[in-house]
């Protein structure tokens, strides 16, 4: 008779414990905002808030612009990494752990530093140009999630064969990379593309520092002002991001399993 594994289910039901009980414990702090039992009205009151619609809005398009940036620039770099100079791969990902050593703090005042209304390239001097120094700036703080989900994911397929069949048949540059070697990459863009997402959303110290109505200093205020609102706020983004959690489960279901060259021709 095959022995119960008991050790390994408690410590799989006091990790589960570990963290659902904050989660759960958060959630019903939430909900007792009247004292004559449980109600929505902090969920009501947050979700009517036009700030937090505005500031919500705000910090997904920045983070959907900040993937779509992340990914155009990270992924046919690191290809051609792959596929000609597989000796600067040790240089680039010494360089993409530089926003774990370098703080936020110090990155921001260096942008506004350089790129103030006097200086040769005043990025801060209008509202549109300070969203694309925010979106710069997310690319940096995004940099070592996106670079190692590529990598990963380009480690795992044959990049110099799949080039070569599709050279094979007649294919561009262009064709190769976004017909054959963005589809087998497929989830591990959808990773990198969450992770980015996840913390572009919840990010503190760029969107405040460069005064945008970002969702993160929203939280701060939030967070500063009120007492059940801010654990409606965090049960809210925790279910964001395991919806996203969810969605890259199924987009990245059935992925193929072997290379793709048929769309090459």
């Amino acid at each position: 008779m095959r022995k119960f594994p008991f050790w390994s289910w408690l410590w799989v039901i006091i990790g589960v414990l570990y963290f659902f009980l904050p989660l759960l414990g958060t959630l019903e702090f939430s909900l007792r905002i009247r004292r004559e039992g449980y109600t929505l009205d902090a969920y009501q009151i947050v979700l009517s808030d036009p700030k937090f619609q505005e500031s919500f809005l705000f910090s997904i398009s920045m983070a959907l612009a900040t993937i779509v940036f992340s990914i155009l620039l990270i992924a046919p770099t690191l290809y051609w990494v792959h596929l000609k100079l597989p000796h600067l791969r040790p240089m680039m990902e010494f360089t993409t752990l530089l926003p774990f050593v370098v703080p936020a703090i110090v990155l921001v005042f260096g942008y506004l530093r350089v790129y103030n209304t006097s200086s040769f390239l005043p990025l801060t001097g209008s509202a549109e140009t300070t969203n694309l120094l925010l979106i710069c700036a997310y690319t940096v703080l995004a940099l070592p999630y996106v670079f190692r989900s590529v990598d990963a994911g380009l480690r795992a397929i044959d990049v110099r064969t799949l080039t070569e069949a599709g050279q094979s048949l007649g294919a561009n540059w262009f064709t190769i990379l976004f017909q054959i070697i963005f589809p087998n990459l497929r989830v591990a863009l959808l990773s990198g593309a969450f992770l980015t997402f996840a913390i572009c959303v919840g990010e503190y110290t760029f969107a405040s520092l460069l005064d945008r109505p970002a969702f993160g200093p929203y939280l701060q205020l939030i967070g500063a002002n009120r007492a059940y609102e801010p654990s409606a706020l965090a049960i809210i983004s925790f279910s964001l991001t395991w919806a996203c959690v969810g969605v890259l489960q199924f987009l990245g279901r059935g992925a193929p399993g072997q290379s793709q060259v048929s769309g090459a021709r």
